[in-house]
């Protein structure tokens, strides 16, 4: 609305601030797009200030929002994202500043894009398949390779030169598929599955060159993702150039930076193993002539012990030692009989000084009775008259027992 003013009847600076504020109050919400040229995110602080510049007409307005409105997209969006912003208009009176309060962020383009690759990523995290114990080793020695690859592409072109260049004996199994567009994923899936299907198939190889998102979009679809995660095969993915980051490289065993770094990762070179192998043999050499050196020495040590030198002598030592046992042994049985021999001869020296013949020879007479029972006394010899057996040294006879000592 215009406004009737003149020199002399200027509306003052408050006036003119607070009639600007009352027009901006009144356009409501509208979607705004722009590139974000600026952004400040304080820990701790409830809103987010980022700048909005308009690349065409070197335009920028500031752009305010809550943090849980920014939080939405704070993993796609950074500083130089084209952005579309559902803002409200305001207008700060005391500096005269405009800026528009967002209630709803949503990138542009690629950004949108990101999004719901971002969304498709935690999703699969989530289910694990990204786990890194669910990644398989690959083989040291591959006998068959399956690549898949686009046709006549310089990636299928980088994997097969690099990998016989570096193993000249190595074999692929090649299924050209689409890289991009409609047809590709179901196309790749396909080539997998039947790579992985059959047995003599070591190790998969998913090649392709560089390109934009849109063009990397099928390496990161999440049937291309499940297929790729239900492999028994290991399975290499070499999708771009290293900044390149789509989902297969998560799902995958092992990621390649390019075609040309998967050939160097999936076979091993036979120069380098060959002098591996010279290495080893060279290693192996030096033990055995260490061991050798050892026991030369120890068998020279042990031929110029005296042992050795007169094996016999040990029979000698033994010999003799034997001999003197022998001798101290006989000397110790000699003693041992003499000493029993001296000793039986007393013994029997006193049985037969003590025998009753040794005091029959001495003039000793033994009575007996018919019956065969010794007299000891007088009154044992019986009856006057009475014979009894009188034994003496050189033989026996008879005698009578007369009670007047006559006879």
């Amino acid at each position: 609305m215009a406004l009737n003013t003149s020199a002399e009847a200027p509306l003052p600076v408050g006036e003119v601030s607070r009639l600007i504020g009352g027009w901006i109050d009144r356009l409501g919400a509208i979607w705004v797009e722009g590139q974000i040229t600026q952004l400040s995110r304080r820990p701790g602080a409830g809103v987010v200030f980022l700048t909005l510049r308009d690349p065409s007409h070197d335009i920028s307005v500031s752009v305010t929002c809550f943090r849980q409105v920014f939080d939405r997209i704070a993993d796609v969006v950074t500083e130089g994202a084209r952005v579309v912003v559902l803002a409200k208009p305001e207008w700060y009176a005391p500096r005269g500043q405009l800026s528009l309060r967002a209630t709803d962020i949503r990138p542009v383009g690629i950004g949108e894009l990101l999004v719901r690759l971002e969304q498709l990523k935690k999703s699969l995290a989530a289910e694990g398949l990204f786990a890194l114990d669910r990644k398989q080793p690959l083989p040291f020695l591959p006998q068959l390779i399956g690549l898949v690859c686009g046709r006549a592409s310089a990636a299928e072109r980088d994997v097969l030169e690099n990998a016989r260049r570096r193993w000249p004996a190595v074999r692929f199994e090649v299924r050209n598929t689409a890289v991009q567009g409609v047809n590709a994923v179901a196309q790749v899936v396909q080539a997998v599955e039947e790579l992985d299907a059959m047995d003599e198939v070591d190790v998969i190889v998913v090649a392709r060159g560089g390109g934009s998102v849109e063009d990397l979009l099928p390496f990161s679809d999440e049937q291309l993702i499940r297929a790729v995660a239900a492999c028994r095969t290991p399975v290499v993915s070499a999708i771009g150039h290293e900044p390149d980051s789509p989902l297969l490289d998560l799902v995958a065993d092992l990621r390649a930076s390019t075609p040309t770094d998967a050939a160097k990762k999936v076979v091993p070179d036979v120069g380098e193993e060959l002098e591996r192998v010279q290495q080893l043999r060279d290693r192996a050499l030096r033990t055995v002539r260490g061991l050798l050196d050892r026991e030369e020495r120890g068998l020279a040590h042990a031929l110029g012990r005296p042992a050795m030198e007169r094996p016999q002598r040990l029979v000698d030592e033994r010999e003799a030692e034997v001999d003197a046992l022998l001798g101290r042994s006989r000397r110790v049985l000699g003693h041992l009989l003499d000493r029993a021999d001296s000793e039986l001869s007393h013994t029997l020296a006193r049985v037969v000084s003590l025998s009753p013949a040794a005091t029959l020879e001495r003039g000793y007479a033994v009575l007996q009775r018919p019956d065969g029972h010794v007299v000891r006394s007088p009154d044992e010899a019986g009856a006057p008259g009475e014979p009894l057996r009188a034994r003496v040294s050189e033989g026996e006879f008879t005698v009578r027992v007369d009670r007047d000592g006559d006879g």
